[in-house]
């Protein structure tokens, strides 16, 4: 079947990131063309309607033809529940409302951003690809911020695909699709022991990782520790287990200069396996000490064209 060669940026925890504060982090005039932005959340440092406006201009700023958007647990106002039990002095539940707008009006239209709610999406784009992409905003509970959700409560898995042993209670209203439904998922968090590394140990989910083992999509992408940045790819074994391999990493020369972009490569061309193997993004631009020193990712991945079914298919090779 035909597939597309997709170049896809991918980015996360920008945490309020200028290219005007920072030009010596300005990567864009090095960026080869690229199809689809994905940002994993946390745009702003702590919300706020300017803070959302800076973090939409600066998006606007890099040449995409599609811009997919999830909130983090900093993007406070854009998580109803927790902004109307969170309310500050000078705080209006209608903030909600305005952010909301914000990133799915016409500032945002005019930039090519779509922002994502949780649950899944289909695109097609220019070049004849389509994709499904599944969202969510949500990570594990971790000091009263917002989009969270207790340990014990598995909000991607339905109850069926819960062993009792786990001690966990499905309330998924979006759960992840089976293998082959979904061929991109971007959460703000990590799955439990992949690229979810920080002083305080293995940050990730658990019931994420139970989801994406069922799912094996062709990219997962994500952020939220900051000090899991980087790239790995992932083998599916029969017993649900997984083995994890470095992807290589090269830095791309542009303009006589060091392209701040690092592209996810392989030493072999033969494509990844769609069901078999999966690569896993921690796309954090920001580290441990709230510094932009993390490059964001450009990977290739093949799609299925727009005109042929999406099952049964060999996807996602590195460039």
């Amino acid at each position: 079947m035909a597939t597309i060669n997709t170049r896809f940026l991918i980015l996360s925890d920008t945490h309020g990131f200028q290219f005007d504060d920072n030009p010596d982090r300005d990567f864009r005039p090095q960026l080869p063309k690229i199809d689809v932005l994905l940002h994993c959340g946390d745009l702003t440092q702590c919300g706020g309607i300017p803070s959302f406006k800076k973090a939409l201009r600066m998006l606007g700023s890099i040449d995409a033809e599609l811009k997919l958007v999830i909130p983090g647990n900093h993007d406070l106002e854009l998580d109803r529940q927790y902004w109307s039990t969170h309310l500050d002095e000078g705080d209006t539940v209608e903030e909600h409302d305005e952010a909301v707008e914000l990133w799915t009006g016409e500032m945002a239209k005019s930039a090519n951003v779509v922002f994502l709610n949780e649950g899944l999406h289909s695109f097609r784009l220019k070049n004849g690809a389509k994709f499904t992409i599944y969202a969510s905003p949500y990570s594990p509970e971790f000091c009263d911020w917002a989009f969270p959700y207790e340990h014990n409560l598995d909000r991607f898995n339905m109850s069926k695909d819960i062993s009792p042993a786990a001690g966990v209670t499905s309330i998924a209203q979006n759960p992840v699709p089976d293998y082959p439904g979904v061929d991109i998922m971007m959460t703000h968090g990590p799955p439990k022991n992949i690229l979810d590394g920080c002083p305080d140990g293995n940050q990730g989910c658990e019931n994420l990782l139970r989801a994406v083992t069922r799912a094996k999509p062709r990219l997962h992408c994500f952020g939220h520790i900051h000090e899991g940045y980087g790239a790995q790819i992932v083998t599916w074994q029969r017993n649900s287990s997984f083995a994890m391999r470095e992807a290589s990493q090269d830095v791309c020369a542009g303009a006589g200069h060091q392209c701040l972009t690092r592209e996810a490569t392989r030493e072999e061309k033969d494509s990844i396996e769609f069901g078999k193997e999966t690569i896993m993004i921690n796309a954090a631009i920001m580290t441990g000490k709230y510094e932009p020193d993390n490059l964001p990712w450009v990977v290739n991945i093949q799609l299925p064209s727009a005109d042929y079914p999406t099952t049964d298919w060999r996807s996602a090779s590195f460039a």
